[in-house]
């Protein structure tokens, strides 16, 4: 099973590599991933996504609050979140096909970046499935390039009011 782990971490040199060292030493995989500061320089956020049955994950959470300067892990599979993704495709856009191209990009909500007399670079944000979606509809027209963002994910907010019945 997919589970998407957050991880809080110092700012500092050498804490990505015990992580990715941790999947390698123990063969897990490492399907995405995506690192870069929060509102506090000294911290970064670790969203790193990978496969496995409720044991292994567990196994790997263990293993990652063990590591130093692991400040907090959280499997987002667990809870509600938000995951997102960001996609680049550089599509032939052959003058026949530049409508039609347009037509999708816009159905998906994505925005045509740079233009060329023979190319389109788009650019699409999404879950997974809808990026593979819009690239399997782009397909056709022949992808030259694809440049994709590992999953970026947080926790929901919860709601500030309560329902109807909750206490």
């Amino acid at each position: 099973m997919r589970h998407t782990i957050s991880l809080l971490v110092e700012n500092i040199p050498g804490v990505l590599a015990r992580v990715a060292g941790l999947f390698s030493g123990r063969g897990f995989n490492i399907e995405s991933l995506c690192v870069a500061e929060t509102i506090d320089p000294k911290i970064s956020r670790i969203t790193l996504v990978t496969n496995g049955d409720e044991q292994i994950i567990e196994q790997i959470k263990k293993q990652l609050n063990k590591l130093i300067n692991i400040i907090k892990v959280v499997d987002l599979s667990e809870i509600e979140s938000v995951e997102r993704e960001m996609a680049l495709i550089k599509v032939r856009a052959a003058p026949e096909h530049r409508a039609e191209i347009l037509r999708i990009v816009d159905i998906f909500r994505g925005k045509v970046v740079d233009v060329s007399p023979d190319y389109y670079t788009v650019e699409i944000t999404g879950d997974a499935n809808k990026l593979q979606a819009f690239i399997e509809l782009l397909r056709h027209f022949r992808i030259k390039e694809i440049a994709r963002t590992g999953t970026v994910a947080l926790p929901r907010a919860r709601k500030a009011f309560k329902e109807k019945g909750e206490e």
